[in-house]
């Protein structure tokens, strides 16, 4: 019963945090395309370990993460608000180079050439 608590709030706490997030008027943060890759709420809902990511690479979201520290106080005040959450758990917030790292990947499988096979006999058909 309490896992289900938690994975309901670590989503409400990702939702909210996305649109918080495009509020914050830090210029480390509003100039860049910020995601949220994952959220960790802790069993007690005393901390959130938010992981962040932008397409500019890890120092352009170290940059971004550093503005989220100092912003913290407003999107903690500003979940409990939404949320309306008994304790609003500590944000923590961490870079990650995630989405750069997909970008790499897609790019070296798109760059592969391989060409498309064609359906052997019976295959494909309904």
């Amino acid at each position: 019963m309490a896992t289900n608590k938690i994975a309901r709030v670590t989503e409400d706490v990702h939702r909210e945090l996305s649109a918080i997030l495009r509020e914050v008027k830090d210029p480390r943060v509003k100039d860049c395309l910020l995601s949220i890759v994952r959220v960790e709420v802790t069993n007690d809902l005393s901390y959130c370990t938010v992981y962040v990511s932008t397409m500019e690479g890890l120092e352009r979201t170290k940059g971004a993460v550093q503005g989220l520290k100092s912003a913290a106080g407003y999107v903690r005040r500003e979940l409990g608000h939404r949320l309306k959450l008994r304790h609003v758990p500590e944000l923590i917030f961490k870079a990650t180079d995630s989405i750069e790292y997909g970008a790499s990947i897609s790019r070296i499988l798109r760059d592969l050439d391989i060409p498309p096979q064609e359906p052997e006999d019976g295959e494909g058909e309904l």
